[in-house]
């Protein structure tokens, strides 16, 4: 057989489907060249097999000797792009080997099977549009089936709102009030056009084209929380019209928020852009308890929605922003940054802002608006008649107790609903106003000295010894008319009364030996005894512990003097024991006992009984210990029932219960701690008891009854207390003058001599007086109980004074130089600080302590300059707030 006739033998490699691929490069109607008619061993392999031969004769091709080592160099070949081969596509020099048979189309081709390297991860742009069309699908979905099943809640069933209702402690009602909704609706063509503009220029001015929601704002609200901002904003008016009236859910959740948007979308639906405008002004809250636009302006203005002027509604549209932070009355009690002063400039710029944006958008004429270039007039907040009196402060107490010490927030006393059980006794908040209105109207006259009987101004507090409740307070002649809370407020300094911490720490602690190592001085004490003597001398050169002359900062000495200057004891040495330095509260016997113990103790001693760290001022300072320091007299009369209850100190408070319709949400539970030996304590009291038998707190004196008590009067007179109790009841009374304008920043502690026409207030007069007339009625028909009788305690210690030397800084009845003047200075002390924001009711803000100026019954303290660090006593951050200063539930840093 002609060898072009033979059969050719099958190619090693590549199968018979690549033969004949390699057999269909002839041309058409040609035989196929025969094997190896080149003469080339590569030849019978074909051009098509493996390789990437040129074409044209005498080209080699490299031969595989497996599958596998075929594939590989197929691989290797896919990679580089062939050039065209002659013979066209079906020519000898087409095929790159042999190819694998197409696998099963994939639904999505990730990763992509045809591609090698990184572009085998890369998503095909078909694969990127096909994704991104399906999630916006879904979206869609979801949102149209939310859509459909949420309903519009109806709008009665949503803003209806409740009362906060307080009680007495015998559980008849006291007022309704707090969470109330104060709201009158009216039309919407009884509200200005330039209300409904107002609101719309500063909330949202595509109100009446949107369709209820804004996309952009709700994005850039999500942002904002997404990187830590401001949590609110991103609504429209229909979005705030729906949480106010429609959503009886406050909740800041997201499932409440997409709650919120279904809803706007379908009421921008189906419900007029009026009928939203009208309802969102008749459910908004503009602060001051009124809810809705009639109620708002006569909160501020005294008068109808209708009658406003464009002015005012800015005003009002400010006030949606945050009434706390806008109100130009201010909201110290729920943050002190929200003074007057500072919410009048805030008020102001909004409102501004607001009237500048109406004339933006054509709502306002620029003529009109320069006539509205400040604050409108606004009345007093506490033009409300259910609580005048003293009602009103004993609501403040009672909300802002619930603020600082549970965890109802403000926010939530406002939308109202709870029963709240208050401490205090209704016959006793009456007893303790008739004891202090009778006695200042029987002998303050205004109109006869107005020189000194102006601006005199009372407080008070009664608390229980033995659970801490607060009985009964005397804030001020009336909540709606006086400005400051005097039972929690006022910056007035105690004077003498504070002299009972002083020998509290003297017989627990003991004074400090100065003899053996001085290394190890302050660790060795001699408890002491009340019998122990000091010093009585007027103008007392005051020692450290150790003997050496006190010296302030610039090395000038101290010496103390007395009332009067008169020295007590007898001479030359003037030795009296503490309980008669006490009976007639002998200054220098107690600044010399103060330094012997150890300022730092004495702080402590007066700590433990319950005053705040941020009350107390001057505490490296000689005239520390009597009384430079200016706690309220709810933690006054809290400190005494201490002792009153043999060292048991418990925490004043002001509410013991509070429910809603779902039953108790609080209810306290006292804490009470040994501050004192029950010995201590015990002793303290029979030493105060000899200042209400016979010294200078006579006064107080109840037929048949155990009476404690001390007084106080301090520096240039400028204020005087009296603090005392019986078994069952301490009460602390402070009398001070101070103009209480609010609107005068040069607000100033005023001097008494001749107040009441008497030459000098002493705590022994008028506090005294009331002291006792209160008492008298507040303990009628509970049986009369003795004082525990005290064991002997300590030792007799005889502290001998120092020879008199030529004073080098006098202290004087009218003056009292700072610790660090020149010797030939006489400096008269500064006032008071009568800001009263050191430690409120609740607690004291991160300034700490006030310095303040000295003195006591008796004397002229000096006054520590402001260089004295250790009186602040912040401690640090401490609680926000409370109602100014002296207040009674935890101080800065505690």
């Amino acid at each position: 057989m002609s060898e072009h006739r033979r059969k050719p033998p099958q190619p090693q490699e590549g199968g018979r489907a690549a033969a004949r691929r390699g057999q269909s490069g002839a041309s058409s109607g040609r035989r196929a060249a025969p094997r190896g008619a080149t003469g080339s061993p590569a030849d019978s392999y074909g051009t098509g097999s493996y390789g990437s031969a040129s074409p044209g004769a005498g080209s080699a091709e490299r031969t595989y000797g497996s599958r596998a080592e075929a594939r590989r160099a197929a691989q290797r070949g896919a990679g580089r792009r062939r050039g065209a081969d002659p013979g066209g596509p079906n020519g000898p020099g087409r095929g790159r080997g042999r190819s694998s048979p197409p696998g099963k189309k994939r639904f999505i081709d990730y990763p992509r099977a045809d591609k090698y390297g990184w572009r085998r991860w890369t998503p095909s742009w078909k694969l990127v549009t096909g994704l991104f069309i399906g999630f916006l699908g879904s979206l869609v979905a979801v949102a149209a089936i939310g859509y459909a099943m949420v309903a519009v809640p109806n709008v009665a069933q949503a803003a209806t709102a409740q009362n906060n209702v307080y009680y007495w402690s015998d559980g008849s009602e006291m007022v309704r009030t707090g969470g109330e909704v104060n709201r009158q609706i009216v039309n919407l063509s009884d509200i200005p056009k330039a209300m409904q503009y107002a609101v719309v220029s500063q909330e949202n001015k595509t109100f009446y084209t949107d369709s209820g929601i804004d996309p952009k704002g709700i994005a850039r609200a999500v942002f904002n929380m997404a990187t830590g901002g401001q949590t609110q904003g991103g609504s429209t008016i229909t979005q705030q019209y729906v949480k106010n009236a429609r959503l009886d859910d406050q909740s800041q959740t997201i499932s409440r928020k997409f709650k919120e948007i279904f809803i706007s979308i379908k009421v921008g639906a189906t419900v007029k852009k009026d009928k939203i405008m009208e309802g969102y002004l008749n459910s908004a809250y503009y602060g001051r308890g009124a809810f809705g636009i009639q109620a708002a302006a006569h909160a501020y203005f005294n008068k109808d929605a209708a009658q406003m002027n464009p002015g005012e509604c800015a005003f009002l549209a400010a006030m949606l922003k945050g009434a706390t932070y806008y109100d130009p009355a201010g909201s110290v009690s729920i943050d002190p940054t929200a003074t007057p002063d500072a919410n009048k400039r805030r008020a102001l710029a909004q409102m501004q802002d607001t009237l500048t944006k109406m004339v933006k958008y054509g709502h306002l004429s620029a003529a009109v608006r320069a006539q509205y270039t400040t604050l409108p007039k606004v009345q007093s907040p506490r033009a409300n008649t259910r609580l005048s009196g003293q009602v009103g402060y004993l609501v403040d107490l009672a909300k802002g107790y619930l603020i600082h010490n549970t965890k109802i927030t403000a926010d939530d006393l406002q939308r109202g609903g709870y029963r709240i059980h208050t401490t205090f006794d209704k016959k006793k908040v009456e007893e303790l106003k008739t004891a202090v209105q009778n006695v200042q109207k029987a002998n303050i006259k205004p109109k006869l000295r107005p020189k000194t009987d102006r601006f005199v101004q009372f407080g008070g507090a009664s608390v229980d010894p033995d659970t801490g409740a607060i009985k009964a307070i005397y804030g001020g002649e009336d909540w709606t008319k006086h400005f400051t809370n005097n039972a929690d407020a006022t910056g007035a300094q105690v004077g003498s009364t504070f002299k009972p911490f002083v020998l509290a720490a003297a017989m627990r602690d003991g004074v400090r030996n100065p003899h053996g190592d001085p290394s190890q001085a302050q660790d060795e004490r001699t408890q002491v005894s009340p019998q122990s003597r000091f010093s009585g001398q007027n103008n007392l050169k005051i020692k450290e512990y150790n003997g050496d002359v006190w010296k302030n900062e610039k090395g000038e000495e101290w010496l103390q003097s007395n009332d009067g200057h008169e020295s007590y004891g007898t001479p030359p040495s003037y030795m009296i024991d503490l309980r008669e330095a006490m009976r007639e509260s002998v200054n220098s016997a107690f600044v010399q006992l103060g330094m012997d113990v150890g300022l730092d103790k004495v702080k402590q001693s007066a700590l433990d009984a319950g005053l705040l760290p941020g009350s107390l001022t001057g505490t490296t300072y000689p005239s520390f210990s009597i009384g430079i320091s200016d706690p309220s007299a709810i933690r006054m009369a809290g400190a005494y029932s201490t002792f009153a209850a043999s060292g048991k100190q418990n925490d004043p408070f002001s509410v013991s219960k509070v429910e809603d319709k779902d039953g108790p949400v609080y209810e306290h539970k006292s804490q009470t701690k040994q501050a004192f030996s029950e010995n201590v304590a015990n002793n303290v009291t029979d030493v105060l008891k000899t200042v209400v038998e016979k010294g200078t707190g006579t006064n107080a004196q109840l037929p048949g009854r155990d009476v404690a008590g001390k007084t106080g009067t301090t520096d240039g007179n400028k204020s005087a207390w009296f603090v005392g109790y019986t078994p069952q009841l301490s009460t602390a009374i402070s009398m001070f003058r101070m103009d209480d304008n609010a609107n005068n920043k040069s607000r100033t502690f005023l001097k008494m001599y001749g107040t009441g026409g008497q030459e000098k207030i002493h705590g022994a007069s008028f506090p005294a007086e009331i002291w006792h007339d209160y008492m008298l009625q507040a303990l009628q028909g509970q049986p009369a109980q003795q004082f525990p009788a005290p064991q002997p305690i300590g030792e007799i210690v005889n502290a001998a004074p120092s020879p008199t030397p030529t004073p080098s800084v006098t202290q004087t009845q009218e003056s009292s130089p700072t610790p660090s003047p020149t010797p030939s200075q006489t400096l008269t002390s500064p006032t008071p600080t009568p800001t009263r924001s050191n430690c409120g009711f609740f607690a004291c803000p991160g300034t700490g302590g006030q310095t303040g100026n000295g003195g006591t019954d008796g004397g002229v303290t000096p006054s520590p300059t402001p260089t004295d660090t250790s009186g602040t006593s912040n401690g640090g951050t401490g609680t926000t707030r409370g109602n100014g200063n002296g207040g009674f539930f935890g101080g800065t840093g505690n």
